[in-house]
C-alpha cells in the first residue's frame, strides 16, 4: 500500500489491521474509496456495511438450505479424498525410501551396460584390427631379431615407429610395455655398434656405424665424437697390450709401427666423419669447442707414445738405438701431416738414453780396469816394452795406441771405452757432448785415483824396474790414453758439426778445446809420478803430430759410402793429407784413395750427406738425421784374455797392422 493509504487505514483501525488484509488487493481500493467519500457518506457507510453483511448471511443460509445435499456429498468426497491423499502420502514415503536404492541399482546397471558395450565394441574392433595389433605386439621380438642379425636399418625403422606410437598413446599400458622392450633392443644395438668401433674397422664401415648412431639420436654431436675416439682408442690400446714386452727393442719397434699405422687411420676416419666447418662458420654450439676434443685426444696419444718410448728406452735397446730413433722420427714426420709433429719431444729421450747407455758402458770399463789392475804385476809389463818398437808406425787415426798393450788394465779399459763410443756413435746428438764429457772425465778420474791408490799401497815395495814400469804406465796414460780419447771424442763430435749447430767458428772452438778432455786437471794428481824426461817411441800418433805442427789450418776429412740395404753403415778408411805427404796413402784394405782436405767450413758443409729413409707405406721422403763424414771407431778389442802379457804367456811381436776395421758413421740430431 501507499503511504497515504496506510495512514488512513491506521486511523480507521485503531486496533491494527488484521493479518491477510494487506495481501488482499481489494483492501487498498476500499480505503481509497472511503477516503474519497464525504462526511455524510462516511456516516452512512457503517449502516450500509451492516446491511450488506446481513444480506450476504441470508444468501448464504438460503444457499445452504437449497444445496445441503451438495454440501453433504462434498464433505463425503472431501473425507474420501483426504483418506486417499493420506494413503498416497504413505505410499509416497515408502517409494521415496526405495528410490535411492533403485537409483544406485540403475546407475550400476547403466555402468555395467556401458562397460559391456565398450568391451563389446573393443572386442569387435580388436577382431577387425587383429593383424595390425599382432604386428605391434611383435615389435619387441622383431626388434631383437633385427639387432641380433645385424639388420640395423630395419631396427632403426622400428625404433622410429615406436617413438611415434609412444607420443600418440602414452597412456596405454601395452604400448608402454612395448616401448620398454624396444628400448632394451635399442640399448643392445647401441652396444653392438660401439663394439664394432672397438674392432678393426675400415673407413666405409666407420661411416656406416656413425651414421647409424646419429640416427639413433642417443648422443649429441660432441658426445658422439667422444664416443668414437674412446672406442677407437680402446681398440688401439688393445693392440698395444698384445705386443710382447719381453724384448724392449722389439716392443718399441712394434709399438711405433702400430702407432704410426693405426693412429693415422683413426685420424683419417675422424676427419672424414666429423667436420669442423660448423664451428668455423658459427653453425655449431658456441659453448662446445668440438675441435678441442680431437686435439686433446691427439695430445693424449702423443704423451702416451712418449711415455712408452721412454719406458722402453729405460729398459735398454742395446745397440739398436739408431734404428729406434729412425722409426720414431719417421712416425713423427708422418704425424706432422696432421699438425702433430712431436719429433722435438723425442730428442731429450734419446739423448738421455744415449747418455745412460754410455754411463753403463763406462762403468763396465771401470770395473774391468779395477779387476785387471788388482791382479796386474808391473814386472809383467816390462816384457812388452822391448817389442813395442817393432810395431808398425803407420796406423789408422781411430786405432788405439799399441803402447796400451804393455799394460793389461789400460788395454781392457780402452777396449771398454771404444765399445762405449761405438755404441754412442749410433745415436750421438751434439747435445750429449756435455754429459758425455762429464762421464768420461769422471771415469778417468777413477782411473787416476786407482793408480794413486796402487802407488800408495805398493810403492814402498817397488823395485827399480817396477818404479820405471809404473812411471811408464803413468806416461802411457798421459801421452797415449788421453790423446786417443780426445781423438775419439773429435770423431764423435766433429767441430764442423758443432759449429754448424752453434754458429761458433771452428777456429774458435779449437782454441777453446771444445769437446776435449781437461788433461791438466785430470793428470794433476799423478803429475809427480810422470817421468821428467821421457823418451817417446814413435808410433802411429807421431804422424798426426807432425801434421798438426806443419799446418794447423788443415782439416782431416774422410769419404763415406752409405749402404742402405744393411743394418750398419760402412765407412772407408781415413785418409790423412798434409803438405809433406804423398798424394795417395794406403788404406786398411790395401787400396789407395786420394786425400781430400776441405779448405773451409763451407766445403765441409757441401760434403755433408743427408740420408733419406722411405717408410714402408709412404713414398715421400724426409730427412731423418744428418750424417757427417766422421770416422767410425774401432770395435775390435785391443787385447783379449788370451793375449794379456804375463809371465806364463809372453807377448808375441805383432806383424799385422789391421787390428780393427772401421764401422759406420755417427748419427746426429740437429
Amino acid at each position: 500500500m501507499e503511504v497515504e493509504v496506510e495512514e488512513v487505514a491506521n486511523l480507521l483501525f485503531e486496533d491494527g489491521i488484521r493479518e491477510g488484509w494487506n495481501e488482499n488487493d481489494d483492501f487498498p481500493n476500499y480505503i481509497i474509496q472511503l477516503a474519497s467519500c464525504g462526511v455524510e457518506k462516511l456516516g452512512k457507510e457503517s449502516a450500509h456495511l451492516h446491511e450488506e453483511r446481513n444480506a450476504i448471511l441470508d444468501q448464504t443460509k438460503d444457499l445452504a438450505y437449497t444445496n445441503y445435499k451438495t454440501f453433504i456429498h462434498t464433505a463425503d468426497c472431501s473425507k474420501t479424498i483426504y483418506n486417499d491423499f493420506t494413503s498416497v502420502e504413505s505410499h509416497l514415503e515408502g517409494l521415496s525410501s526405495c528410490l535411492p536404492n533403485l537409483r544406485t541399482s540403475v546407475e550400476s546397471f547403466l555402468a555395467t551396460s556401458k562397460n559391456l558395450a565398450q568391451s563389446r565394441h573393443l572386442t569387435s574392433l580388436t577382431l577387425t584390427k587383429h593383424t595390425q595389433l599382432l604386428e605391434i605386439l611383435e615389435l619387441p621380438q622383431l626388434m631383437d631379431t633385427c639387432v641380433r642379425n645385424g639388420y640395423y636399418e630395419e631396427a632403426l625403422e622400428i625404433v622410429a615407429y615406436v617413438r611415434r606410437l609412444e607420443k600418440k598413446h602414452t597412456d596405454i599400458p601395452i604400448i608402454a610395455g612395448i616401448v620398454k622392450e624396444v628400448q632394451a633392443g635399442t640399448r643392445l644395438m647401441l652396444s653392438q655398434l660401439l663394439a664394432q668401433l672397438r674392432s678393426p674397422l675400415a673407413l666405409p664401415q666407420c661411416l656406416k656405424v656413425i651414421g647409424l648412431l646419429r640416427r639413433l639420436d642417443v648422443f649429441t654431436e660432441p658426445e658422439l665424437r667422444l664416443k668414437f675416439l674412446q672406442a677407437r682408442d680402446s681398440w688401439f690400446n688393445g693392440i698395444l697390450k698384445s705386443i710382447p714386452r719381453e724384448d724392449a727393442y722389439q716392443h718399441i719397434i712394434k709399438v711405433v709401427e702400430a702407432s704410426r699405422v693405426h693412429l693415422f687411420d683413426i685420424v683419417t676416419q675422424y676427419r672424414a666423419i666429423f667436420s669442423d666447418d660448423d664451428n668455423r662458420f658459427g653453425l655449431g654450439d658456441p659453448e662446445v669447442n668440438e675441435q678441442a676434443i680431437f686435439h686433446g685426444w691427439i695430445l693424449h696419444k702423443v704423451n702416451q707414445f712418449i711415455r712408452l718410448v721412454e719406458r722402453d728406452l729405460q729398459r735398454g735397446v742395446g745397440g739398436n738405438l739408431e734404428a729406434v730413433l729412425a722409426q720414431c722420427m719417421f712416425f713423427g714426420q708422418s704425424f706432422s701431416r696432421i699438425g702433430a709433429d712431436f719429433r722435438n719431444l723425442l730428442i731429450p729421450l734419446f739423448q738421455k738414453a744415449a747418455l745412460t747407455q754410455l754411463e753403463k758402458d763406462i762403468r763396465i770399463a771401470n770395473i774391468k780396469f779395477d779387476e785387471t789392475l788388482s791382479c796386474f804385476s808391473l814386472m809383467e809389463a816390462q816384457q812388452l816394452s822391448s817389442s813395442a818398437t817393432l810395431l808398425p808406425e803407420t796406423q789408422d787415426k781411430t786405432r788405439p795406441p799399441l803402447s796400451l798393450m804393455e799394460f793389461a788394465p789400460l788395454a781392457h779399459y780402452m777396449n771398454g771405452l771404444v765399445a762405449a763410443f761405438n755404441t754412442l756413435r749410433q745415436c750421438c746428438p751434439v747435445a750429449t757432448l756435455s754429459g758425455a764429457m762429464k762421464l768420461i772425465q769422471q771415469s778417468l778420474g777413477k782411473v787416476i785415483s786407482a793408480l794413486l791408490e796402487l802407488h800408495r799401497l805398493e810403492s814402498s815395495g817397488f823395485t827399480a824396474r817396477e818404479v820405471a814400469s809404473f812411471q811408464r804406465m803413468c806416461s802411457v796414460v798421459a801421452n797415449d790414453l788421453f790423446p786417443h780419447i780426445n781423438k775419439c771424442l773429435r770423431c764423435l763430435y766433429p767441430l764442423q758439426q758443432i759449429s754448424l749447430i752453434t754458429g761458433i767458428p771452428v777456429n774458435q772452438l779449437q782454441r777453446q778445446n771444445c769437446g776435449q778432455l781437461k788433461s791438466e786437471e785430470l793428470l794433476a794428481p799423478i803429475q809427480h809420478l810422470l817421468p821428467k824426461v821421457e823418451e817417446k817411441v814413435l808410433d802411429f800418433n807421431v804422424r798426426e803430430t807432425i801434421m798438426e805442427e806443419r799446418g794447423s789450418d788443415m782439416d782431416l776429412t774422410q769419404t763415406m759410402q752409405t749402404d742402405i740395404s744393411g743394418d750398419r753403415l760402412e765407412t772407408p778408411a781415413v785418409v790423412q793429407a798434409t803438405a809433406g805427404d804423398a798424394d795417395q796413402t794406403p788404406d786398411l784394405t790395401g787400396t789407395t784413395q786420394e786425400s781430400e782436405t776441405p779448405s773451409n767450413i763451407e766445403t765441409f758443409m757441401e760434403n755433408t750427406k743427408a740420408v733419406y729413409t722411405l717408410g714402408p707405406d709412404n713414398e715421400d721422403s724426409q730427412i731423418i738425421s744428418v750424417h757427417d763424414e766422421r770416422q767410425s771407431l774401432t770395435d775390435e778389442p785391443l787385447v783379449n784374455e788370451e793375449n794379456v802379457p804375463s809371465s806364463h804367456n809372453p807377448p808375441v811381436p805383432i806383424q799385422d797392422t789391421s787390428i780393427v776395421t772401421p764401422d759406420s758413421d755417427t748419427h746426429t740430431i740437429s
